[in-house]
């Protein structure tokens, strides 16, 4: 599978610390094996898969053979209303 990020994924990962990023940067190439790891798909949200990396959450969908990651956020802000 292919990894695609959209622009604001890579604004939040520049955002977060270096040690975690390059956690979450090693979840990402997990997923372009296969969907391994912590991953879970999401009910009643938008997008709908998350893999779940320390504290943080990457919010992705799938389409056809790309995974394409719309968020990387800290747990505390992954699931709130906007």
């Amino acid at each position: 599978m292919n990894v695609e990020l959209k622009p604001k994924a890579i604004k939040e990962l520049r955002d977060i610390p270096k040690a975690d990023a390059r956690r979450i940067a090693e979840g990402l190439k997990s997923l372009e094996q296969g969907l391994s790891g912590d991953v879970k798909r999401l009910t009643s949200f938008t997008p709908e898969c998350r893999l779940r990396v320390g504290s943080y959450r990457v919010l992705f969908e799938i389409e056809d053979s790309t995974v394409v990651v719309y968020r990387v956020v800290h747990r505390q802000r992954a699931y709130a209303k906007r």
